[in-house]
C-alpha cells in the first residue's frame, strides 16, 4: 500500500495507535492541499504577521515571528510565496536553519476577524533582493516604508491547510503606545536577570 500523500510517518503511526486514522484521513482529503487555493492566497494577502518553524540539519528547532504591513508575505502564485528579511539582531537563526535544512513551516493566524489560521509548509531558499527581483519582477518595492530587505525567503509550497478557529482568541487592534510611555526595561535588558530592574506589574 502506498504511503498517504500528506503527514509524517510519526503522525500516521500515532493515528494507528490512537484510533484516529479515519478521522485524520478525512482531514487530509478535505482540508490539505498541495498548493494555495485562491481563498488561501487572499487570506495571506491580508495578514500582517506570520509564525515560522525551522530546524537545522540536526533537527534542532527554532520558532520565530515576522510582521509587516498586510501582504508583506508576497504570494507569487499558487505554489510560491516570498517574504523579506530585514536588518535585525544579526543572529539569522531562521535563515541560517534554511541554509542547513530548507524545510520551513509558516502559520498565519487571523486574530481579529475570522479567527482562523493557515499552515503553509514547503521548501525555502534564500535570495538577495536583486536576484529574486530578476526572477520575479513583480515583488513589491515598498514592503516596509523606509526599510530595504537584506534578503528574501522564497518558499515552494508542498502543503497548505487550515488551523481551526476553536481556541484562537479575539484580539482588538489598537495603536501601539509610544516607547516613552512604557514603564519597562529596554529590549536588550528585558530577560537579563542580572541587569533587569524591578518594574510595576500591569494593573
Amino acid at each position: 500500500m502506498p504511503p498517504p500523500p500528506f503527514g509524517s510517518a510519526g503522525e500516521h503511526r500515532l493515528q494507528q495507535q490512537l484510533g484516529t486514522a479515519d478521522r485524520a484521513a478525512r482531514f487530509y482529503d478535505q482540508q490539505v492541499r498541495p498548493h494555495l487555493t485562491s481563498e488561501m492566497r487572499d487570506f495571506i494577502s491580508r495578514q500582517s504577521m506570520v509564525f515560522l518553524a525551522s530546524a537545522d540539519s540536526r533537527g534542532e528547532c527554532d520558532a520565530s515571528f515576522r510582521a509587516g504591513p498586510p501582504g508583506f508575505v508576497h504570494v507569487i502564485d499558487d505554489r510560491r510565496l516570498a517574504y523579506p528579511e530585514f536588518r535585525g539582531n544579526g543572529v539569522m537563526a531562521s535563515a541560517g536553519n534554511v541554509i542547513e535544512n530548507p524545510h520551513l513551516g509558516m502559520l498565519f493566524v487571523d486574530f481579529t476577524h475570522h479567527h482562523v489560521g493557515l499552515h503553509v509548509n514547503g521548501v525555502a531558499h534564500l535570495y538577495r533582493d536583486r536576484d529574486l527581483r530578476g526572477i520575479h519582477p513583480g515583488l513589491p518595492t515598498d514592503v516596509a516604508p523606509g526599510r530595504s530587505p537584506e534578503m528574501w525567503v522564497h518558499l515552494t509550497v508542498e502543503e497548505a491547510y487550515i488551523h481551526c478557529s476553536k481556541h484562537i482568541p479575539h484580539l482588538v487592534p489598537a495603536p501601539r503606545p509610544a516607547r516613552r510611555d512604557m514603564v519597562r526595561p529596554r529590549d536588550s535588558d528585558y530577560f537579563t536577570e542580572s541587569r533587569t530592574p524591578h518594574w510595576p506589574s500591569p494593573q
